[in-house]
């Protein structure tokens, strides 16, 4: 509850409204529950592979086919034409990408789900952080008082 709390205040400018931004908090309801199915479902499918490694490493081949075809049918030469031309940043995105998921689908196959899943969410303080130094966004009482937040919730989960 304590880190859901501060991960949800980062949202909170002059108080909570519920009014015009019922789409927004209904996709981003649905994020938590696309985010929350593919958890469990990787958690339980990382523990009955038996071999975290060979897990992540299929995940990691597999998955990204039905979207580059996607991408290829629909977009046809200009989906070659940007990969192309953006195939350096594409790389280092995709490395990334497997480096931090890899590590928490390996996380899951040592320690509970709720931990891992918790321990994830403390990315939204990182990218507030990063928001702050690369796009010079504030930051202000209410991030660091997120950020706190998390913390403590982290170290409670931990315990």
């Amino acid at each position: 509850f304590i880190i859901s709390a501060g991960t949800i205040s980062l949202v909170w400018n002059h108080g909570f409204w519920i009014g015009t931004e019922k789409r927004s908090i209904i996709f981003a309801l649905l994020t938590g529950l696309m985010i929350a199915a593919y958890t469990v479902i990787d958690g339980v499918g990382v523990r009955l592979s038996g071999n975290p490694a060979a897990y992540i490493g299929w995940l990691f081949i597999l998955s990204p086919l039905p979207i580059a075809s996607i991408a290829i049918l629909r977009r046809r030469g200009r989906a070659i034409v940007y990969i192309r031309n953006n195939w350096k940043p594409a790389v280092l995105g995709g490395c990334l990408n497997m480096g931090s998921y890899g590590l928490s689908i390996w996380a899951l196959s040592l320690a509970a789900m709720a931990h891992v899943s918790a321990m994830r969410e403390t990315s939204v303080i990182i990218a507030a952080l990063i928001g702050t130094q690369l796009l010079g966004e504030y930051f202000g009482k209410r991030r660091i008082l997120a950020a706190i937040a998390v913390a403590i919730g982290v170290v409670l989960i931990a315990s």
